[in-house]
Formats: structure tokens, C-alpha cells, sequence
């Protein structure tokens, strides 16, 4: 079975498909043409559905970087009898910088070895199982490289190196002293394209080179974050453009399906897809770490997709598929044994047809984030954002599935209520830009009606705090919520009096924060939470407590790989990263906490308060 830690993994994107490479040098996961396609390289779930592997014979230690502000990945093998090193990079469309990063990328994986010192010899082994592992397609050798079948298309393996091939997998070893330079280009074709390769040494060097200044181009552009944790916020602000579909500009929540929140356990769900949920928290990490014009392509996505809802009289969806789909049938894949024995394997995502009330204030907070994008948006789209206020004002008092998406009996989630309070509140805001200022005095008694009930049921004596759901004692992290989209003021005695109860209950002896701790009907104990960790150093910050923030800011962000990357979940007994991987919620979190923090500080040196 699969057993490579989470954190041994590095993200390679191209803006519309990405792969996963262990520290050994193996990719284990690839998904070509879109992030949501059937892996090609699935070792990552079961031993036997591919991956293509370059590493030195006998033993040796290794180093990895990313090549500076880009996702060229350079991992450095060393030796007794010397080094060398792999660059590996999904290759960006030729010539690409900037806003257009993503456009035409070719579907090719590039690995280029270069021997640094001494003499190095490999072991190359390409082994591509399409199909989630299910399809063991014939090679064959060809001038210049091997091509298999994968699906309805072509894999094109163009490598200087000849291959011996024998059931399914193609073997060589390569022998490299101080100097030599090799390098290989896979490539996903369309069936017709005829199928010989056409990468030579010269146009793999070349189009590294492309690449490189291509990730380089749209960080200069794109990266003027100025604050504490600089780094962390610009390499989470890469793998949030990293995990975005350039054609659409959806963002996938994670690369991957089926990493678990409990190792061994059925926690197991497929995350490429874009979720309506993380829009508003996903825009302000955009605007912090990256740009706003990416903000804004991802909100135009969301609004197009949700409108055609809501215009044919039904409920706006929580998640889509990157290209808009809205059925997203979830089913199992039998024959993966998973990682670590975390079964099933899911793909498709059962949730797409829940009833979550969120959405609604998920999408008017998108819209304040980027006010100046509403008023250049077609009529019918402002229309949408009103009628979706409607919806909101409307169906608020209804129960739902709420924010964890519990498969589970509908309950009064305190979440859903809040965000529907906020979509009242946005869309009251935004009136003016959306020509609706008729609709304000019903979005009016609807925030009040909101919150009325809020205070009356949200909030529990036993419990000293916010809870869950209403009549519930059960503690929530998304209760921060609370502070982080205001409807409460931080330092109010009621959201301090959770963010206390969340802080000293609702954490492991770390201090890393659980999204919840009631029975949800699944087996085992899930992780901490990095979001959860990050909503609290949040909270904390806008409560003025910035050394608090800080602090609790750095157990979260303590968690990233060496290569600046995070999981969903940290295991309750162990340092090791849970869930799919990367995930863009835990870097949202991570961006917007020290957004946060570095204003509250801002505030505290301008007002000549003291820094708690």
C-alpha cells in the first residue's frame, strides 16, 4: 500500500492540471488534461496505479527547493560519489506572464537531470496506469521516446534514453558525470495527434527556462504583500494561482481525492471542485497574496455558474465542477487499496446536491470584497446577486447540512444563520451598485430578524458561548465567524467569552484548534483543523490580543512542509498532515490571519497603544 508521509509531496501545476512529487523523486499523482481528470500516475492511492520515478542508485540524501518565486520544483540527490539534480515543472503555455499564466499550457511534465559533481547513476521507471489505475496500457517504443494508450488519448514519453519494456512499465538506467545535462518531456495528446515525440534536449531546457520566467513574471506582478511572514503569504498566494483552472478561473479546494482526515478511516472525499463556501474567505487571501484581477475572474466564474440557479427558481448549489458542471455523482473506487489504508476512494463528491444556507452570504461578502468589479458585471448578474439576498432573507429559518457538510438529519446550524445575516447585510451595502435600493427596507428586517435570533438561540449558558447549532452545547470553530465577518465586534464580552471557550476546549494539547468535537455518525477521531487554527489567530487579532494572534499563528504555520506547504488536518497523536493535499483553505486561512494580525498591529502603532 502507499505509505510516502502527506509532507513528503510537492505541488507541480500548470494552471489546469497538477502533480504530486514525493522527495524520492517519484510523481504519484498526475491528472491530465484538468485537475479533475482520471490520474495517469495514482500510486499515491495503491501501489499498482502508476507513477514514474527518477532517484539514485544506493544510498544518498536529499534536498528540495522551490526554484524562487515560481512551482519549479528542484530536488538535489547527494552521494558518496556526487550529486545531482532533478528539475521538475508542468510546463507553462509558451511565452505566458502575467495575468495570462495558464493560457495554453501543453500538458507536458518536464524532469530534467543534471549532474552537479562527480558521477550519479539512476534508476528512471515510468509506469502510467490511466484511469485511476484500472487501465495497464501497452508501450511501445518509438524513435526518440515510448508512447502508451491513456483513455482516449496518448501519453508521449520523449527521452534521449532507451527504455526496456515489459508489462505496462518502461525501465532505464542512466549514467551522468559532472556536467551532463538529460531531460524528459511526458505528454498528454488527443488519439488523432499522431503520437511521436517532438521534445528535444534544446526544448526542454528552453521551455524550463519559460516556465521559470513565467511564474516569476506573474509573482513580480502580482506579489507586494508587505507584513509579517512575507514568505508564507507569497508561496500561499502561488499555490492559490497554482490550484486555479485557468480556462474558467475556478479554484480547486485540493489537487487530490481521498488523502483522509483520519488515517485509515472513510473520511475520504474528493476535493477538485470549487466551492461556493470559500469564495469570500478565497478573495480576500486573492487580494492579499496575489492579485485582484484573479479575485475577480474566480468571482465571475462563481456568479455565472450560481446564476442560471437561481433564475430557474431553485437553490443556489454549494460546489461545481471547475468547468461549471453541477452534477458531480460521487462513487468509489473499489480496486484502490488507498493511502495508508484509508478506504474507499472516492471520486465526484456526494455533497454537490446538499441544502447548505452559507452559500448565499458566502457569495454577497465575494461581492463587497470586489466592489469596484460589480458595476462593469451584466444586469442580469446583479440581479442574481440581489435575488440571491432574497433567497437568503426568505429561507434563513430553514434547517440545512451546514458549513462541515454533515451527512447526517438537517439541523439549525449557527453558521448557516450568521451567513445568511451577512447577505442581507452585504446586499444592503451594495444596494447602489446593484440598482436595487427598493429591496432595502425587507433586507432590513430581515438582518434584524437575523440577528434577534442569533442572540436568542445561538448562544448557550452551559456552554458560555456560540455554539454549534441552536439548543446545542456542542462547541463550533466556525463560530469565530462571528467577529471575522462582523457581526459582532471582537472585544464584544459574548465573542470573547467563545473565542475562550474555543481556545482552552476546543483544542488539542498543541493548541491547535478542532472544528468540532460532537458525534457526526463517521467513524474515528478526525485531526486538528489548520483553518479552525487560523480563525482563531484571526479573531484574536481583530480582539486586539496580536501577541495571542501571533502565537497561535505560529502553531498553525509551524505545520507547513519545507516547501511552504499545508495539509487540511493535523493527526490528534502525531506531527504527521492529514486530509488532501495542498489544501487552498488552510493557506486562505493562513493569509488572512496574518493580514489580519499585521493590521491590528498597523492600528496599535498608529493609535501608540501596546502590543499585547
Amino acid at each position: 500500500m502507499s505509505s510516502e508521509p502527506i509532507a513528503d509531496y510537492a505541488l507541480l501545476s500548470d494552471c489546469s492540471s497538477a502533480a504530486l512529487v514525493s522527495a524520492s523523486g517519484s510523481v504519484d499523482w498526475l491528472c491530465f488534461p484538468r485537475f479533475d481528470s482520471p490520474s495517469v500516475f495514482g500510486r499515491l492511492l495503491g501501489p499498482d496505479a502508476g507513477y514514474w520515478s527518477i532517484r539514485p542508485v544506493g544510498p544518498h540524501t536529499t534536498s528540495r527547493r522551490y526554484v524562487g518565486p515560481t512551482m519549479v520544483l528542484e530536488t538535489t540527490h547527494t552521494a558518496a560519489e556526487g550529486s545531482v539534480t532533478v528539475t521538475d515543472a508542468l510546463v507553462l503555455g509558451d511565452g505566458k506572464r502575467g495575468h495570462d499564466l495558464g493560457a495554453d499550457s501543453p500538458a507536458t511534465l518536464l524532469r530534467q537531470v543534471s549532474c552537479t559533481a562527480g558521477t550519479a547513476e539512476l534508476d528512471i521507471v515510468f509506469s502510467p496506469r490511466p484511469g485511476y489505475g484500472l487501465s495497464r496500457p501497452g508501450l511501445r517504443a518509438v524513435d526518440g521516446g515510448v508512447v502508451a494508450s491513456a483513455g482516449t488519448g496518448l501519453l508521449v514519453l520523449s527521452s534521449p534514453v532507451a527504455f526496456t519494456l515489459h508489462d505496462g512499465t518502461a525501465k532505464a538506467r542512466l549514467t551522468l558525470a559532472a556536467g551532463d545535462v538529460t531531460g524528459f518531456a511526458l505528454q498528454h495528446l488527443a488519439a488523432s495527434a499522431g503520437g511521436e515525440p517532438g521534445w528535444s534536449q534544446t526544448g526542454i531546457s528552453r521551455r524550463l527556462a519559460d516556465t521559470l520566467q513565467g511564474w516569476t513574471s506573474w509573482a513580480e506582478m502580482h506579489q507586494h504583500y508587505q507584513g509579517p511572514w512575507q514568505e508564507l503569504v507569497a508561496g500561499s498566494g502561488r499555490v492559490l494561482q497554482a490550484l486555479t483552472y485557468y480556462p474558467t478561473g475556478a479554484i480547486v479546494a485540493a489537487p487530490t481525492t481521498s488523502l483522509p482526515e483520519v488515517a485509515g478511516g472513510t473520511r475520504n472525499w474528493d476535493y477538485r471542485y470549487t466551492w461556493i463556501r470559500d469564495a469570500s474567505m478565497t478573495l480576500q487571501a486573492l487580494w492579499v497574496s496575489a492579485c485582484p484581477d484573479e479575485a475577480g475572474k474566480f468571482f465571475q466564474f462563481l456568479a455565472t455558474v450560481a446564476a442560471r440557479q437561481l433564475a430557474g427558481g431553485e437553490e443556489l448549489q454549494i460546489m461545481f465542477g471547475i468547468g461549471g458542471e453541477r452534477e458531480l455523482p460521487e462513487r468509489e473506487l473499489a480496486h484502490l487499496p488507498g493511502w495508508r489504508a484509508s478506504t474507499p476512494v472516492r471520486v465526484g463528491n456526494g455533497a454537490w446536491n446538499q441544502r447548505q444556507l452559507d452559500v448565499y452570504g458566502e457569495l454577497l461578502d465575494a461581492a463587497a470584497t470586489l466592489p469596484e468589479y460589480l458595476a462593469g458585471l451584466a444586469p442580469d448578474t446583479r440581479r442574481f446577486l440581489a435575488d440571491a439576498a432574497d433567497a437568503a432573507a426568505a429561507r434563513w429559518r430553514s434547517a440545512d447540512h451546514g458549513i462541515w457538510e454533515v451527512r447526517g438529519e438537517p439541523r439549525h446550524y449557527l453558521h448557516s444563520k450568521l451567513m445568511c445575516w451577512v447577505a442581507v447585510d452585504r446586499a444592503i451595502s451594495l444596494a447602489g451598485i446593484l440598482g436595487t435600493p427598493d429591496r432595502i427596507p425587507g433586507w432590513a428586517e430581515a438582518r434584524e430578524q437575523i440577528e434577534a435570533s442569533i442572540r436568542a438561540n445561538g448562544w448557550s449558558p452551559a456552554a458560555n458561548a456560540y455554539t454549534q447549532a441552536y439548543g446545542s452545547e456542542d462547541l463550533d470553530a466556525s463560530a469565530l465567524m462571528l467577529a471575522i465577518v462582523g457581526f459582532l465586534p471582537a472585544d464584544d464580552p459574548g465573542m470573547r467569552a467563545t473565542i475562550e471557550a474555543i481556545e482552552q476546549r476546543l483544542t488539542d494539547p498543541r493548541g491547535l484548534v478542532y472544528r468540532y468535537r460532537a458525534e457526526d455518525g463517521f467513524a474515528g477521531e478526525e485531526g486538528t483543523f489548520l483553518l479552525c487554527t487560523f480563525w482563531l489567530a484571526q479573531a484574536l487579532a481583530l480582539a486586539g490580543e496580536t501577541g495571542r494572534a501571533r502565537d497561535v499563528f505560529a502553531r498553525a504555520a509551524g505545520f507547513a512542509t519545507d516547501l511552504g506547504l499545508l495539509a487540511e488536518e493535523i493527526a490528534p497523536d502525531s506531527r504527521e498532515l492529514l486530509g488532501n493535499f495542498p489544501q487552498a483553505f488552510s493557506h486562505i486561512g493562513l493569509v488572512n490571519a496574518a493580514w489580519a494580525i499585521s493590521e491590528a498591529e498597523r492600528h496599535s502603532r498608529g493609535s501608540g497603544g501596546q502590543q499585547r
